[in-house]
């Protein structure tokens, strides 16, 4: 079985992740099998990309893709949205796609791979982010490249 089928990005070319469940749960720790693919978040603050600043690329832990820069990383102040990775925008590439999420009776706006599928968090309006997008990541979600 294949990890999560085909999506189209924004060029309209269709990716497929290759691999497996088995090979997932293989490939990641538990914590990130259960927030990439079972859609779970991890406790504020808990995550390692919380307050770390530095000039890279974070990668889909999953596949690989490039998501986001860390130049578009930034402190959020918005209450309720401290506590993960925070970035303004994501990676020109069309890397994130966003669905309607109405799980848990609320309206929020997910944000998930385009390559793999995968579960990164969810895009809030935020006051406090430079063009007032706040993708609220999971940092286990994520594989920071240095550029160093």
């Amino acid at each position: 079985m294949t990890l999560f089928g085909t999506r189209e990005q924004s060029s309209g070319q269709k990716t497929m992740s290759k691999l497996t469940d088995d090979e997932l749960r293989q490939k990641l720790t538990p914590e990130q099998y259960r927030v990439l693919r079972e859609k779970g978040t991890e406790a504020p603050g808990s995550g390692k990309y919380v307050d770390f600043y530095e000039d890279g690329d974070y990668h889909c832990a999953a596949c690989g893709q490039v998501l986001f820069s860390g130049s578009t990383k930034y402190e959020s102040s918005m209450p309720g949205l401290i506590g993960w990775p925070a970035f303004s925008e994501a990676a020109a590439n069309g890397a994130v796609v966003l669905e309607d999420d109405t799980s848990l009776g609320m309206q929020r706006t997910e944000a998930l791979c385009s390559n793999c599928g995968s579960h990164l968090g969810h895009l809030f309006p935020d006051d406090s982010s430079p063009n007032g997008q706040h993708y609220c990541i999971n940092s286990v979600c994520l594989d920071f490249k240095s550029k160093k």
